[in-house]
């Protein structure tokens, strides 16, 4: 809806800005406003309903209504019954926001006012009804391809908006969204909406010969094919004040398809129905794509008028190419499938086998009365789940006991070779790849120094080759059929939903990486991806057995320390799989807080540099090589601190104490009774440093020290712990128990 509007003689200055208004904001005076204009350069009625796709009657209807009473005749009138016009994305909105059971046609009709069959015409035009596995069908003008559609970007100025979005064949098997109505995002929608209520607060429609930039997107849609070079790109027009319109194909560049709205809808509308659409069938990190979108409009809204102009709105969502991809990078998908590759081998068929391999596991050796006695299933249905269990490789008999009556009993084990899985921690300093089997043991591990200036596919390549190199040294030792999967470990914040990095401090090159996706065509197996500290604390659960079974915080001293929680039997992520994040705690517990209020990063909460700092600023000499590399003179002042150097001592004990208030407050809050410490920079030198003064804090300090002790604890696992941990990962989403709420890894 965007023919030449600038010329229109007939027409006074001020109906003239009106009506162009009208066209930009759309709405059901949009038609109507462009009837006016185009008549008004003295266009036939038959060339007016061509250009709106309209009937001539309409087109006749409001003529005539403005010939008679001007402007005000195109107003809306309050009229009983029914909308006389029907907006099909309101539809298509309401069908994918609403609950199970509101999304029926007959309901949305009631909630519009609009008549049953139109909104069943509707959803099936689009192809958005109820159970429908099929690929909407998005009816623009032209329309989008029949395939899976992504909202890639969106462009804004004073002068236009374009919505681009991307598309790809439909492939069924790489779906992971549900149907229409099954994660509709509506808090999602909302803030989008009030985004871009915000942004045009300012009216959007300059004065003749005063439009800013007429080339500006074609700059953004270059961009948006560097950043999405597997899509099919479609720049769909919002509004546009200017000549043109998208059928004169100003900003094409090769590759992107203009498109004008669907007749029957406005814009405002269609943008919520797109983002509608997309939350619901690619739910993985739609959340904080458009609470990302949201806050570029806010930014936008609050500028000065002169920085809109200068600045428009350039949205463009992280690289999804690997969505798009047609093949693995791994070189021809199944060609590449090694011997370790494939789908998860061992499948438990019930919720009570869990249950007996979680007894089993905590326990280490136990008979199949105490299993029966500690998780209170029957004998027999102990002893139906053991056999099966055992003919399956994942349990193996132990000597037999001789009991004090009656016949000898045989205990039975978890069988460690029964399952591997490889675990990966990606380090802001290093990479490091473990192949570990089910009860812990490293079977093979190798590290390798990242390059600080690789970019992020060169990182992946690097990470890939690793793991690769890792499982190939395995060999034998992975049984066939026996490769759960592989479990890696990444800085936090992550997005652990899309399996996207974000923004780690010390990684910035890994700035919304979609690592979870890059590696998936690299690896044709099952694949977890968790924050690192997380993953350590499920690495301890699962390895620590019977000592960690119960609440615990583990405390991971890396290049920063991060906090893992588990909390009533599972690791505890929070809404966003981001709990644990320390560093802040810290600095507010020590009053440590910017001018604008923010808390510090504190230089404590990161211990290979802090440590020698400290130790360099109390007098101690650590030689040339140590002032060039951190992690050589972390090593230098552990090692002094072990041997009993008083600087190096006093050094860590003051970082420890900084960690130490940190875990005073998680302890307060939580009321737990273990803190776990562990990682790579918890080397043995410092080891019962850190452990005695954050012991001292942690019992000393606390409002309830009467009620508990709380033990402060070296980590069982080894300073590969975020990798073992990450390879525990797969080990705890198979086996550990749930009623709900069970993430399973991820598979292509």
């Amino acid at each position: 809806m965007n023919p030449p509007y600038q010329d229109a003689p007939g027409l006074p200055e001020e109906d003239r800005r009106l009506l162009r208004h009208w066209v930009a904001e759309g709405g059901s005076r949009a038609v109507r406003a462009a009837v006016v204009l185009l008549a008004a350069q003295g266009l036939r009625n038959a060339e007016i309903a061509r250009r709106l796709d309209v009937s001539r009657q309409t087109v006749g209807n409001w003529r005539q209504r403005f010939d008679v009473s001007g402007v005000a005749g195109l107003r809306e009138r309050p009229r009983p019954g029914r909308p006389s016009i029907i907006d099909e994305a309101e539809v298509i909105t309401r069908t994918v926001l609403a609950p199970d059971g509101a999304g029926a046609s007959r309901a949305i009709a009631r909630e519009l006012g609009y008549s049953h069959a139109a909104v069943a015409a509707i959803r099936q035009r689009w192809r958005v009804t109820p159970g429908n596995a099929t690929v909407p069908a998005v009816p623009t003008r032209p329309p989008l391809p029949q395939a899976e559609v992504w909202v890639l970007g969106l462009f804004l100025d004073t002068d236009r908006a374009l919505l681009l979005v991307g598309t790809r064949p439909a492939a069924h098997e790489r779906h992971h969204g549900g149907s229409p109505g099954a994660s509709p995002g509506a808090d999602v929608i909302a803030a989008v909406d009030a985004a871009v209520e915000a942004a045009l607060k300012v009216p959007p429609s300059p004065a003749p010969g005063e439009r800013h930039g007429q080339d500006r997107p074609a700059g953004y849609l270059a961009e948006a094919r560097r950043r999405h070079p597997g899509a099919s790109l479609h720049a769909i027009t919002l509004w546009d004040t200017g000549e043109g319109g998208p059928s004169s194909q100003r900003w094409a560049r090769g590759g992107v398809v203009h498109h004008a709205l669907p007749v029957r809808t406005t814009w405002r509308t269609f943008l919520r129905a797109m983002v509608g659409l997309d939350c619901t069938r690619h739910p993985e990190s739609s959340h904080r794509v458009y609470l990302d979108l949201a806050a570029a409009l806010t930014r936008y809204a609050d500028r000065p008028a002169t920085a809109r102009e200068r600045q428009p709105v350039r949205w463009l969502r992280e690289p999804i190419a690997t969505h798009f991809a047609g093949a693995s990078r791994a070189g021809g998908g199944e060609q590449r499938r090694e011997s370790w590759g494939g789908a998860n081998q061992i499948d438990l068929g019930s919720f009570n086998e869990c249950v007996v391999i979680e007894a089993v596991r905590l326990a280490g050796t136990i008979t199949r009365g105490e299993i029966s006695h500690r998780t209170g299933l029957t004998q027999q249905s102990v002893s139906r789940i053991s056999r099966s269990l055992l003919h399956r490789g994942i349990l193996v008999e132990d000597d037999r006991r001789q009991a004090t009556s009656g016949k000898p009993r045989t205990p039975v084990r978890l069988r460690g070779d029964a399952g591997h899985a490889l675990g990966i921690h990606v380090d802001p300093e290093v990479l490091t790849a473990v192949v570990v089997d089910l009860d812990g043991a490293i079977v093979r591990s190798r590290t390798e120094p990242v390059a600080q200036t690789a970019s992020p596919d060169q990182l992946v390549d690097h990470i890939a080759r690793l793991g690769r190199g890792v499982l190939s040294a395995a060999g034998g030792a992975v049984r066939p059929g026996g490769f759960l999967g592989i479990g890696v470990a990444t800085p936090g914040p992550v997005d652990v939903a899309s399996g996207t990095v974000l923004d780690p401090p010390l990684l910035s090159v890994w700035r919304d990486v979609p690592l979870l996706y890059m590696l998936k065509d690299r690896f044709p197996c099952p694949i977890v991806m968790e924050k690192d500290s997380s993953a350590a604390a499920i690495g301890e659960r699962w390895i620590g057995r019977d000592r960690r079974a119960r609440d615990f915080v583990y405390l991971y001293l890396g290049t920063g320390v991060g906090a893992g929680l588990f909390l009533g039997g599972d690791i505890h992520r929070g809404v966003s799989a981001n709990a644990g994040e320390f560093g802040q705690l810290c600095a507010v517990a020590l009053e440590r807080v910017g001018a604008d209020g923010r808390p510090e990063i504190l230089p404590e909460c990161n211990p290979p540099v802090s440590i020698p700092e400290t130790a360099a600023r109390l007098g101690m000499v650590l030689g040339p090589r140590a002032a060039h590399d951190p992690r050589e003179a972390h090593r230098v002042v552990s090692a002094a601190a072990g041997a009993g150097d008083p600087v190096a001592e006093k050094a860590v004990r003051q970082v420890a104490g900084a960690i130490g208030r940190g875990a005073l407050s998680l302890v307060d809050l939580l009321d737990i009774d273990l803190v776990v410490l562990g990682g790579p920079f918890f080397t043995d030198g410092v080891a019962d440093l850190y452990t005695a003064e954050i012991s001292r804090i942690v019992n000393d300090f606390p409002t309830a020290r009467r009620l508990r002790r709380v033990d402060v604890e070296r980590s069982v696992l080894s300073r590969e712990a975020a990798a073992v941990g990450a390879a525990s990962t797969i080990f705890h989403a198979t086996f550990t128990p749930r009623l709900a709420g069970r993430p399973a890894p991820t598979r292509r």
